[in-house]
């Protein structure tokens, strides 16, 4: 039987972990939500997550700072980056890392799910 996969979902605003998580797991995915980028770091979880949802902009290390640190130490986490700012250095700076889609909040469901699935899909 396949393992469920496990998305974490790091973004410090509550709203959004939440209703990130009811709606991941309405499609029976495993999920795990973080605050903050230094939690998510500082968990268990790390290595076994099979796809990140990352905000840019958080208190503490941003979104892209973790991106660059993930790249160095877990290469094969595939990250989706969510944001509320269509800053396009950041957008550029997040493919160029790696990232699998740089989605703009207020996004639908149905791109969300796209990207996840995109991740998920071995290459």
């Amino acid at each position: 039987m396949a393992k469920t996969p496990l998305i974490s979902v790091v973004d410090d605003d509550d709203s959004v972990r939440e209703s990130l998580r009811g709606l991941l797991r309405s499609v029976r995915f495993g999920v795990e939500v973080f605050a903050s980028a230094e939690e998510f770091l500082g968990s268990d979880r790390v290595r076994e997550t099979d796809c990140l949802i990352l905000d840019v902009r958080m208190s503490g290390m941003s979104g892209l700072e973790l991106q660059r640190r993930l790249l160095a130490s877990q290469p094969g986490i595939p990250i989706i980056f969510i944001t509320a700012h269509g800053d396009e250095g950041f957008r550029s700076q997040a493919l160029k890392g790696g990232a699998v889609d740089y989605l703009l909040k207020p996004f639908s469901e149905e791109a969300l799910l796209n990207a996840v699935q995109k991740a998920l899909r071995p290459e």
